[in-house]
């Protein structure tokens, strides 16, 4: 079995999603933005700073994307990696990214209490 083919497990609300599956949220993902703001695949490869082939293949679900080429198209499509592996549809992408920034600002609320706490901890001993 080639790696192309292999089954990586990815877990997205709660459910295991398998390596087509992702593929084809990101290339949809790809088509829908780069059509939302507009541009040919061309503008978006000039963009992203990779070749017409690699955007035609990603989208064609043909290949795969290394970390550094997601980073890439998301900053040229001007969006979040993660962003471009969620299921396709803008509701579920906003969704999930009030979500996602609703649990970052929480755990940032608590990193911050947690670390005042302890300083103050330190604090009483000194």
């Amino acid at each position: 079995m080639s790696r192309f083919n292999e089954v990586v497990p990815c877990y997205f609300g709660g459910k295991i999603i398998k390596s087509e599956p992702l593929r084809e949220f990101l290339s949809g993902n790809i088509k829908a933005r780069r059509e939302a703001l507009h541009i040919t695949q061309e503008k978006l490869a000039e963009l992203a700073d990779v070749s017409v082939q690699m955007v035609k293949q990603i989208e064609g679900r043909q290949t795969w994307v290394s970390d550094v080429m997601l980073a890439k198209l998301a900053h040229a499509l001007k969006v979040r990696s993660f962003q471009l592996l969620v299921p396709v549809g803008g509701s579920e992408i906003s969704e999930d990214t009030t979500l996602i920034s609703g649990m970052l600002t929480n755990l940032h609320r608590n990193i911050q209490d947690d670390i005042s706490s302890r300083f103050d901890r330190f604090l009483t001993k000194v």
